[in-house]
């Protein structure tokens, strides 16, 4: 299993996925990146906090980090043999 991927459709915040068992637990998986913007990215962004409402600049940033993160996840389950990934729960900072 370890080459194949795993689908979007076989990750859960649940603690099970319907139509499979769990036969075995290989531990917790992460992913975790961080990214900044170009300087001209954030001074787009500066303007944008002038206007209020969404800064997209910085939603966009958000929204590839956060997918990049989890494809990490997936990369770590698959490594560790996986085909599933069960009780996927998101944390953030205070």
């Amino acid at each position: 299993m370890a080459g194949r991927p795993i689908p979007h459709a076989m990750t859960t915040t649940g603690l099970t996925i319907d139509g499979y068992r769990s036969t075995k637990s290989l531990g917790v998986v992460r992913g975790v990146t961080v990214r900044s913007r170009s300087v001209f990215g954030t001074i787009g962004a500066a303007f944008q906090t002038l206007a209020g409402g969404n800064i997209t600049l910085l939603t966009d940033l958000c929204e590839k980090t956060r997918a990049e993160a989890f494809s990490l996840v997936l990369e770590h389950a698959q490594e560790l043999g996986a085909n599933a990934v069960v009780g996927f729960a998101t944390m953030r900072p205070k």
